[in-house]
């Protein structure tokens, strides 16, 4: 099974379709599965958790994780088709870097014994004894998010850009832009009047399209319409220069559904909001590690994606 096979979305407990799609997920794997019963396997945690989605090409839900205000990564599942794909650790490391995003020096889980394999390759440590969860062995684990102490001739650790607030997301955009080389793909679920629409973006965006051989600016919009209604910038640059700046909508269900935002660039830099209506994120100017899950994600949702002829009518 492809590692593309399969893309990340966050899920909003709130939100019917997102509650049963975790649901579902939970169910089976939990419940029919490993027997836990029922009654324990939903808690007030889940009303205000981060929950992240894996969902195959047709948007049906292979996997889930949650992180919880107790500051701990919890309800890890992936159906049995799907174990061994990557979703998995997938999961694991969006929840992680939620929490690091979220300013946490360590976030823990309790993990079933037989998967502590698995977590310690992603960083957790074991601690302390092992215990019974609904009848089944697990034992707590950590991860500190915290830098440690510096190793001699270690190669430094990638410049985080900053992205807790409005500014600072508009100052780490510019800066991606402007490090950009040639290429940027760009992931919305709507184009909004505080994004890519300011003077200085928009100069950025047009020196990359007129970069030369190679140039091209990707952008996966899931709604291309509203954006030329209100008369977005980028759209009328879009227009001007069709054969650079490509602007594609998704199809498949669980991309429609969306909520996050990404800017990946072809220097290795990102910045990902996991709700992009939130002013929270997390970025680096270059580090293609954690570009990567995102760059795989992008791909595979562009090659599903059809044209947004709303906004680019001819296939120039």
């Amino acid at each position: 099974m492809r590692l593309e096979a399969f893309h990340l979305a966050r899920a909003h407990w709130s939100r019917d379709a997102d509650r049963e799609a975790l649901r579902a997920v939970r169910l089976e794997v939990f419940v029919h599965e490993q027997q836990v019963p029922e009654a324990l396997e939903w808690d007030e945690l889940d009303a205000e958790a981060i929950h992240v989605l894996a969902r195959d090409e047709a948007g049906q839900p292979v996997g889930c994780g949650r992180l919880t205000t107790e500051r701990k990564i919890g309800r890890m599942a992936v159906r049995r088709p799907w174990r061994g794909s990557g979703a998995g650790a997938a999961l694991l490391r969006e929840l992680v870097a939620q929490a690091r995003a979220l300013g946490w020096p360590e976030v823990a889980l309790d993990a079933q014994v037989q998967a502590i394999g698995f977590y310690e390759r992603e960083g957790f440590v074991a601690e302390g004894e092992v215990f019974d969860d609904a009848g089944i062995p697990h034992r707590r684990m950590r991860r500190a998010l915290a830098p440690t102490a510096p190793i001699a001739d270690a190669r430094p650790a990638p410049a985080r850009l900053p992205a807790g607030n409005r500014h600072e997301l508009a100052a780490s955009r510019l800066q991606l832009l402007a490090a950009a080389r040639r290429q940027v793909a760009i992931r919305l679920p709507r184009l909004g009047p505080d994004a890519y629409q300011d003077e200085a973006e928009l100069a950025e965006l047009r020196r990359l399209a007129v970069a030369g051989r190679g140039a091209q600016i990707r952008l996966l919009l899931g709604d291309p319409a509203a954006a030329l209604r209100e008369g977005h910038r980028l759209v009328a640059l879009a227009q001007r220069l069709p054969s650079v700046i490509q602007i594609r909508v998704p199809t498949a269900e669980g991309e429609l559904a969306d909520l996050s935002a990404c800017l990946l660039t072809d220097t290795g830099g990102y910045l990902f909001q996991a709700d992009a209506a939130q002013p929270a994120g997390h970025g680096a100017l270059e580090d293609r590690a954690a570009q990567a899950p995102l760059r795989r994600q992008f791909e595979a949702a562009w090659e599903r994606a059809v044209r947004a002829t709303a906004i680019q009518p001819l296939d120039i």
